[in-house]
């Protein structure tokens, strides 16, 4: 039987005393959506007040986004921590290899939804390359954007330190744009093309389980009743070639951020 990363780097997890993924439950999405951003907030405030810079990684979809709006909505508000958002690293977990200015683009709506709105410093943007820009297949794009975190991580390793690493998860557990039986699942490198998608659009660009188990926290954010048996399947053990979230973890923690509806397979606390 092989071993996926994903897998690996849970039972390395295993035998480091690293503590087991933390699930915080929120009544529904838009309490969920304003309680990430809160916590993510306090998280880059406290990095900036220990090294001066802060690093996160970005994700797309609905809840992703909906986070994303309530982060610069706390940035008008008169709460403890605040960021200076110049000082931040902004990065994606995976991207859709679409024209710039598609709507399917990740980055596109994280600009419309935070970065423009709170001035941070374009040269700390770090975007994955669109289909209409210097590279016209995705392996050349990926290859790309590896060199960019190895040399943003210097003499540290191929990616450089990410302080907090946001994922969404699908229906069937993908994250990133890992999905279930997929060749990703056994691709040991940073970043990779990834084709055929089983959902639109099929070409993508994404970190793999290598770069995402090498930040210091990943957090989970789910919300929503289709994905409640996926939740549960991912945090009751599941292998991660047929359930992708079930292998992603954080060098110093793993949190799953659910609303009610998604937690609603898991057993009552």
């Amino acid at each position: 039987m092989s071993i996926s990363p994903g897998d690996r780097a849970a039972a390395e997890l295993a035998g480091t005393g690293v503590p087991t993924p933390d699930i915080v439950i929120e009544p529904d999405a838009d309490r969920l959506a304003r309680a990430v951003a809160e916590a993510l907030v306090a998280r880059l405030a406290a990095a900036q007040v220990l090294r001066g810079t802060a690093s996160v990684v970005l994700t797309g979809g609905t809840i992703g986004i909906a986070v994303l709006e309530r982060v610069a909505g706390l940035a008008a508000e008169p709460v403890r921590e605040t960021v200076d958002w110049e000082r931040v690293d902004v990065w994606w977990g995976d991207e859709r290899f679409v024209p710039g200015d598609d709507d399917d683009r990740n980055e596109k709506a994280a600009r419309r939804a935070l970065l423009d709105a709170v001035g941070v410093d374009p040269a700390r943007v770090h975007a994955i390359p669109p289909s209409d820009g210097e590279f016209a297949e995705p392996e050349d794009a990926a290859a790309w954007y590896a060199e960019q975190l190895a040399a943003a991580a210097g003499d540290e390793g191929t990616v450089p330190r990410f302080d907090v690493l946001l994922l969404g998860m699908g229906p069937e557990g993908h994250v990133a744009s890992i999905f279930p039986d997929s060749p990703a699942i056994d691709d040991e490198r940073p970043v990779f093309a990834v084709r055929d998608c089983p959902k639109p659009p099929p070409t993508r660009i994404s970190l793999g389980y290598a770069a995402i188990g090498a930040a210091d926290e990943v957090w989970v954010v789910v919300a929503g009743e289709g994905k409640a048996e996926a939740v549960a399947r991912a945090l009751s053990g599941a292998d991660s070639r047929e359930l992708p979230a079930a292998g992603v973890h954080g060098t110093r923690a793993t949190r799953w951020l659910l609303d009610a509806a998604a937690a609603g397979g898991l057993p009552r606390r």
